[in-house]
């Protein structure tokens, strides 16, 4: 089994990055999900109600995150410092740094709606479920886990499903996953859950699999909803936990000073 794909969100809800490698923190991926955004309310906003997130490119470089849309002018957001504001994860409020309002006002003018840029400046603020995690355990603005780990056998299975339905296959990155692997068969990573798997010389705890949501439904390239997969989804994978597809991951870095690294062709090994 080997590793076939990474990719980060730098802001949460935001088109992907793609990479060839990427380091790993105890809280996930470099980069990953460091930026939110939200509402007047201080609540996150995300494609689920706003699909125009997916307009907005952002490229993390050192001091700060470029932003792109087409239509709009390229705007660079430094890092932002200061004293932090509030602001409401899903059911957590967490403290982060406001970008300013130039980023404000230009999301706002790419989304149409107005909102708030914010940065998570420390990582450790925020814990994952302790239902599934571990004392210490961390993460960024994901939804709930440090990584996503998603199987290409799994997809095939997916859109032989929708094919066999009279749909169109879809594409792995309607999940949003940060790492895919190939070489299993379809529906293996059920049985890695509750252990652990290591990509290169990094390891991973598998807490729990990945309930689906509507973002499902969200054409990554061109903000279009529709159905699938999340019907079939609903057909086919339904559990008691939810519509399941993928597994969150939770690193284990001993021996790696908070800090590993994997790479497009590690091998996959479940421990």
């Amino acid at each position: 089994m080997r590793l076939t794909y990474l990719a980060t969100y730098p802001v949460k809800s935001c088109y992907r990055v793609e990479a060839d490698a990427a380091e790993v923190e105890p809280w996930g991926l470099a980069g990953d999900r460091r930026w939110l955004i939200v509402d007047g309310d201080a609540k996150l906003i995300t494609q689920r109600d706003t699909p125009e997130l997916g307009r907005i490119h952002p490229e993390p470089r050192d001091g700060g995150l470029l932003l792109r849309a087409s239509g709009a002018q390229d705007l660079w957001v430094p890092n932002p410092s200061g004293e932090t504001v509030d602001v409401r994860h899903f059911f957590l409020w967490v403290a982060a740094t406001p970008a300013g309002q130039r980023a404000d006002r230009w999301i706002s003018d790419v989304i149409g709606r107005p909102v708030t840029l914010v940065h998570l400046d420390d990582p450790t603020r925020r814990p994952v479920d302790p239902e599934y995690g571990e004392p210490g355990d961390r993460v960024s603005f994901a939804d709930g886990y440090p990584l996503l780990l998603v199987n290409s056998a799994s997809l095939d299975a997916v859109n032989d499903w929708l094919v066999e339905g009279g749909d169109e296959p879809v594409e792995m990155t309607r999940f949003r996953p940060n790492v895919v692997v190939d070489g299993a068969p379809a529906w293996a990573e059920d049985g890695w859950i509750g252990g652990r798997i290591v990509i290169g010389d990094v390891s991973f705890r598998v807490p729990k699999a990945c309930s689906r949501c509507v973002l499902t439904t969200i054409d990554p390239e061109t903000q279009e909803k529709g159905r699938q997969p999340l019907r079939v989804l609903g057909q086919r994978r339904r559990f008691p936990e939810g519509l399941l597809f993928g597994v969150n991951l939770i690193p284990d870095l001993e021996g790696f000073d908070g800090r590993g690294k994997i790479a497009v062709g590690d091998e996959v090994i479940v421990a």
